[in-house]
């Protein structure tokens, strides 16, 4: 069992927060809004975390590559404020009013805060990645950890092109679908694996065999996420019964369905219209129904899951020492992905 480290991962990124005369102060406490530390008021609050999975990734992958977990907190830090940053900008761009049941940071401040308060966040994600010199790692594996960072970041931007791009567009494949969740999804965990072993010092074959196994992670989880928003049980999901339908979501069933039906057409069609009804939802299921596309993204969700073991495997563990737990704990981590049912 592993210690919940999500205390230490919180601790070491409101460390990046500067101290400003008060004139600055809600420049900063809309961030601190948005990360679930403060209420619509600014007022300081408690709240729940949530699962950090990618900070944690940070520190399970250092361990795992023989390192100490302690000296990738501020790469922790750094890969979550990373995320969150493109929280506040996909909110944006996807004109979202809510984010985990409360209003987004643009909804309440306006479009330009909401942009100045992201970009400020891609920016303490990168000071918190600098205090990886006040903890022991050498200068220039903190500046190759930079490096591959902005690499991540220019690739999750490349991925959220195509996200856009794809809007209206109901002629993509699953191949593109799946270009598209590699880049803005998949890459960040695969960073996220990737970093905390490069911090560790770890052999480019396990630096490699860790982002491989990332990159599958991700892909999995998401492909996973996309069979639930349609046929997840709302009482698990706590989201209503084809959430994703109802929202005319374009995910990975619909792609191939609008791909391989024969009533694509009529999919397509139904994207087009007006708001979703339960008629059209339902007229909607039955075409996915009609060409196994949940059985066709359960298969995907178990290649990548397989590909991931692979990956882990490649690490040689060192019987009884934290490295072995660590890769342990990573392969209960990717487990727990299959056939989830929240």
């Amino acid at each position: 069992m592993q210690p919940d480290t999500r205390g230490a991962i919180q601790a070491a990124m409101r460390a990046v927060f500067p101290s400003v005369e008060a004139r600055l102060a809600r420049f900063y406490q809309m961030q601190e809004y948005h990360l679930g530390w403060r209420d619509e008021q600014l007022a300081l609050t408690e709240s729940d975390p949530g699962k950090l999975i990618r900070p944690q990734l940070v520190l399970l992958a250092c361990q795992a590559a023989g390192g100490d977990p302690t000296q990738a907190l501020p790469l922790a830090a750094g890969i979550q404020l990373l995320h969150d940053f493109t929280l506040i900008h996909d909110d944006i761009e996807d004109d979202s009013a809510t984010r985990r049941g409360r209003p987004t940071l643009w909804s309440l401040w306006g479009l330009a805060q909401g942009i100045n308060a992201g970009d400020g966040m891609f920016v303490l994600a990168h000071l918190a990645i600098h205090g990886l010199t006040t903890t022991g790692v050498p200068p220039e594996r903190v500046l190759a950890v930079l490096h591959r960072f902005d690499e991540v970041i220019l690739q999750i931007c490349e991925g959220q092109f195509l996200d856009l791009s794809f809007e209206g567009d109901l002629s993509i494949d699953p191949e593109a679908y799946l270009m598209m969740i590699a880049r803005k999804t998949a890459i960040l965990v695969a960073g996220a694996c990737e970093l905390g072993a490069i911090v560790a010092g770890a052999s480019p074959t396990t630096v490699a065999a860790l982002r491989d196994f990332g990159r599958s992670v991700g892909l999995a989880f998401q492909i996973e996420d996309d069979i639930l928003g349609i046929w997840g049980a709302p009482v698990l999901t706590g989201k209503p019964l084809a959430a994703d339908l109802v929202r005319k979501k374009v995910s990975l069933p619909v792609v191939y369905a609008l791909a391989h039906s024969p009533h694509r057409d009529e999919l397509a069609r139904i994207y087009r219209g007006e708001a979703m009804d339960d008629a059209a939802v339902a007229q909607a299921l039955a075409i996915l129904d009609g060409v196994d596309a949940q059985a066709f993204c359960a298969a995907q969700a178990r290649e990548h899951h397989a590909a991931a073991f692979a990956a882990l495997a490649q690490i040689e563990p060192v019987a009884g020492t934290p490295a072995e737990a660590a890769q342990a704990h990573l392969r209960a981590l990717a487990e727990g992905l299959i056939g989830r049912q929240a």
